[in-house]
């Protein structure tokens, strides 16, 4: 039986109220291809036993990434995940703990946030990092807004290698922020000049590094025409294990970075939660949104740690919020930081190392298969396929044998026909030599 706790007459008297004509002008921001139109197609009513079942075999229907060789990426990757972080973030006084409002019963959270902080901060070569967002993509949205704020510009440039869902948060952010946007299209094989793109307008140049397609690039020189021209460089990373061998964004002139942290410390989950990075210099800390940590002593001069800067509308005036952002998703964050303390420096740069290595192998070994085109001339653990026929369908029977081999670039494009042959390719230190050859075997199957 379904739970409706209001009449008819009593919604027909709240909608009044508000002026609303039906209940569907209450979802009128949301597009209509995004709406549900009628019930979803499931059972009306099934006991315990039943929901069960049937749960079941809708899950068996699924390839656990565990079960073969495994080479998604495209913004999730695959790592392993040390026992010891999912005991420890699974105590209580982080599984249930809340918004660290009162810094004196809080000062395990404030301090694992403060840490947090200090290792984003030295991963990504910035001054200053805030106590985590929801996402990547968020974070990059979040950015430009920042990048709007301190240069008192509405424009930003979208680099054409920026991942296609981080680029459709933005222009969701963008349209009802009532900013512009300057979205280049997709280049998975660069060329993009994006200098001189940049004029009053531009508040700030979007780049991704590696981008999607997994190119590594040096942006030393775009950062300097940014800043000449007044605009911001923002960097997004959205393998931040790439950091333990690749240039920091920091080091080649970011003003903002908003990366995806997910690679450290928290499984794919099936797309989630995510853990968003965000880190800038110590000069615009002040229009960073989310929450800041600081370090700090009591009365008695003992060392503590205290929110110092919240600039999201529960804290201050919504007129005066940098941001809306409700959490810090930090769970994931204490994962995140468990995680890379356990790396350390040196654990974290042998495992860069591992990474680049299994994608260097896969690399290799697929460029042989007749038809097959390697895209890039660099990478960190990821990295584009041309293939002689459409990617998806070969993707699809690979499935079949228990292979997933990778996502096809048309799965975010797929009104563009000339990307359709794209694969990207993605190898991390859970790649095996056995992997890669049966997924070459199976390509050499099913290729044309």
């Amino acid at each position: 039986m379904r739970y409706l706790p209001l009449t008819p007459p009593e919604r027909a008297a709240m909608l009044a109220t508000i002026g609303a004509g039906s209940i569907d002008d209450l979802f009128a921001d949301v597009p209509t291809a995004a709406r549900l139109d009628g019930l979803l197609d499931l059972p009306r009513a099934m006991g315990e036993i039943e929901v069960e079942r049937r749960l079941a075999a809708m899950a068996a229907k699924n390839l656990p990434a565990g079960s073969g060789p495994f080479f998604l990426g495209a913004g999730a990757y695959r790592h392993h995940v040390p026992a010891a972080v999912d005991h420890l973030i699974q105590r209580g006084e982080f599984l249930t703990s809340y918004t660290p409002y009162q810094p004196e019963v809080s000062q395990g959270t404030l301090q694992y946030l403060f840490e947090f902080q200090t290792q984003v901060a030295l991963l990504t070569g910035m001054e200053v990092a805030n106590a985590s967002m929801y996402d990547g993509a968020t974070a990059c949205a979040e950015a430009v807004m920042m990048a709007h704020r301190v240069t008192r510009r509405n424009k930003a440039v979208l680099s054409g290698g920026l991942h296609p869902h981080y680029r459709s948060v933005c222009e969701t952010y963008a349209r009802f922020a009532g900013a512009g946007l300057a979205a280049q299209e997709p280049a998975p094989r660069g060329g993009e000049d994006l200098a001189t793109l940049i004029d009053a307008e531009t508040s700030c140049v979007v780049v991704q590094n590696p981008d999607f397609y997994g190119e590594i690039r040096d942006y030393a020189a775009l950062a300097e025409a940014c800043h000449e021209r007044g605009a911001l460089l923002v960097v997004i990373v959205t393998e931040i294990l790439s950091l333990g061998a690749i240039v920091p964004p920091g080091e080649m002139g970011a003003d903002i970075v908003a990366a995806e942290g997910q690679s450290l410390g928290n499984a794919l989950n099936f797309g989630g939660p995510h853990l968003g990075l965000f880190a800038t210099r110590d000069r615009f800390v002040r229009q960073m949104p989310g929450r800041v940590a600081g370090q700090t002593v009591d009365a008695d001069g003992r060392r503590g740690w205290v929110l110092t800067l919240s600039t999201r509308e529960q804290h201050i005036r919504r007129e005066k919020a940098t941001s809306n952002i409700c959490t810090n998703s930090g769970l994931c964050a204490l994962a995140f930081t468990i995680h890379l303390a356990l790396l350390g420096e040196e654990g974290l740069t042998r495992l860069a190392r591992l990474n680049h290595a299994a994608a260097v192998a896969a690399a290799e070994r697929l460029e042989r298969l007749p038809g097959v085109r390697l895209l890039n001339d660099s990478f960190f653990n990821e990295f584009g396929l041309s293939l002689p026929s459409p990617a998806a369908p070969v993707v699809e029977r690979l499935a079949e044998r228990g292979i997933l081999a990778g996502v096809p670039v048309s799965r975010f494009y797929p009104e563009r026909a000339e990307l359709a042959p794209l694969l990207l390719v993605a190898a991390t230190e859970l790649t095996t030599a056995e992997d890669i050859e049966r997924l070459a075997n199976g390509l050499r199957e099913v290729l044309p």
